[in-house]
């Protein structure tokens, strides 16, 4: 039977060369593979979705013309498409999908992806109204994913960014720069239908499908989205059912050219418990990091946070806060609701003793600790160098010192890590912070003048952290 598809798919091909040129013969149906003959019903194999779908609305007629010749009038034809290429451990991934001329009635066929029907403009998006673009405030540390996420909000499945991928710490604004994506889109494109869950709530459906026996169900509501926001993929992590049917998922929608959308808290390639087939297409499109908000950023946060309560505080508050809460976004608006809720119940004004005595029961070491973003700007105005200087990746010898100098009295002064330390001077890693701090410490035993400048800049932070905090 295997040498009669062949034989017969043989039989199409000359019908078809006589109709159509060499060039598009070449493109479109030297790569068909004849898969199984079945009666009268002709299987090819076809590399992709998309492949299937020109076929049938460009070359329709001539392969009915030619499957009438080669097998009669009841000839039909069926199409086996590869999803999957597969690997060396898993074999390809194909679908089955009817030609034209599968039924009777032209045009009535049904993909065995046949979706129930549902009301995709109601259908619920699970997102929070919230999360904007307008309230997620940009910065160094998340411009480049703000603006990619942009762009995907503007022409989902459009770009190359598919899939966007977001990553980074806890607090950082994963969530919130995801949902304000998907909100812009059901704000400007009302049809479509966009889908935020998270990889935990992804799990439990799937487990809770597969326990009432019905995980086509499952399956065909995930294939009717138009945009998946999917959180936290990290805990997909050794869940391999789970895993297996997000792959065929994921690979159904990027066919379609739909919008996929994933956050983790750390990069792909970072990733461990998920299949390789399926991290290597978290990297077709683009990864963005999130990182610690600079003190600029800070900043922002706290006056939009408080513009949006309709409530003035001094600058000095401000920035006081910006300096002592140097970690994440969500522990800088809890600090900033614990505030809020201070000076409501003892109906006091916002001043800088309440932002003290508030700051004392939430962040530790709030006394003796500065943050490095302070420590860069005083070391800057001490050494009058730029502190993007410092970032950078010149050698120039006084800014080398100057970096040097930051690295170790961050090590000093802070309770940061050496890695965490490191990414505050440009994303340097932790072995060449630990090379600036042995470099410092060596040269202040050796150079008098240098341990003085060391020393005077020591004075200088400290006496600035009294004026600061009076």
């Amino acid at each position: 039977m295997q040498q009669d598809c062949k034989m017969v798919w043989s039989n199409c091909l000359q019908i078809v060369k006589e109709q159509i040129g060499e060039q598009a013969y070449k493109t479109w149906f030297a790569p068909i593979v004849p898969v199984k003959l079945d009666n009268t019903i002709l299987t090819i194999q076809v590399p992709s979705q998309f492949f299937y779908e020109w076929l049938e609305e460009h070359y329709v007629e001539i392969i009915k013309l030619a499957l009438d010749t080669a097998l009669g009038k009841e000839g039909r034809l069926e199409y086996s498409v590869i999803v999957d290429k597969g690997d060396e451990k898993n074999r390809p991934y194909t679908i089955s999908l009817p030609g034209s001329q599968s039924n009777q009635k032209q045009g009535a066929f049904k993909s065995p992806f046949e979706l129930k029907a549902i009301d995709r403009v109601r259908q619920e998006s699970q997102l929070n109204p919230n999360y904007s673009f307008d309230s997620y405030i940009e910065g160094d540390c998340n411009r480049l994913a703000r603006s990619a996420g942009y762009a995907v909000a503007k022409r989902p499945g459009s770009t190359s960014f598919n899939p966007l991928m977001f990553y980074g710490g806890v607090g950082l604004g994963k969530t919130h720069l995801v949902q304000a994506i998907g909100n812009d889109i059901k704000k400007n494109l009302p049809e479509k239908f966009v889908l935020y869950v998270t990889s935990e709530n992804f799990t439990n459906q799937f487990i809770e499908a597969l326990k009432n026996n019905n995980v086509q169900d499952f399956t065909n509501f995930y294939l009717q989205v138009d945009v998946l926001l999917i959180d936290d993929v990290q805990f997909l992590a050794g869940k391999e059912k789970t895993q297996e049917i997000f792959f065929h998922v994921f690979n159904h929608l990027h066919q379609l050219g739909k919008q996929i959308i994933m956050t983790s808290d750390r990069p792909p390639r970072d990733l461990m418990g998920l299949q390789e087939r399926l991290l290597s297409r978290f990297k077709w499109g683009l990864t963005a990091d999130l990182q610690q908000p600079d003190y600029e950023t800070r900043m922002a946060i706290i006056k939009r946070k408080m513009q949006a309560d309709g409530i003035e505080i001094p600058e000095n508050v401000i920035e006081y806060i910006a300096y002592s809460v140097d970690t994440n976004v969500r522990e800088l608006e809890g600090v900033i609701i614990s505030l809020i809720a201070h000076a409501s119940l003892n109906r006091r004004e916002i001043d800088l003793e309440l932002a003290k005595q508030t700051l004392k029961n939430i962040v530790q070491n709030i006394e003796t600790e500065v943050g490095i973003d302070y420590i860069q700007k005083a070391v800057s105005e001490y050494f009058d160098v730029a502190i993007d200087d410092m970032k950078a990746k010149t050698r120039k010898k006084e800014i080398v010192t100057a970096r040097q100098v930051a690295m170790y009295l961050s090590k000093q002064y802070t309770t940061h890590t050496l890695k965490s330390i490191g990414l505050y001077f440009g994303k340097r890693d932790h072995t060449t912070v630990l090379h600036a701090v042995k470099t410092v410490e060596d040269l202040m035993d050796v150079d008098i003048n240098f341990r003085s400048s060391v020393e005077g800049m020591k004075k200088k932070l400290k006496m600035s952290k009294i004026n600061f905090t009076r």
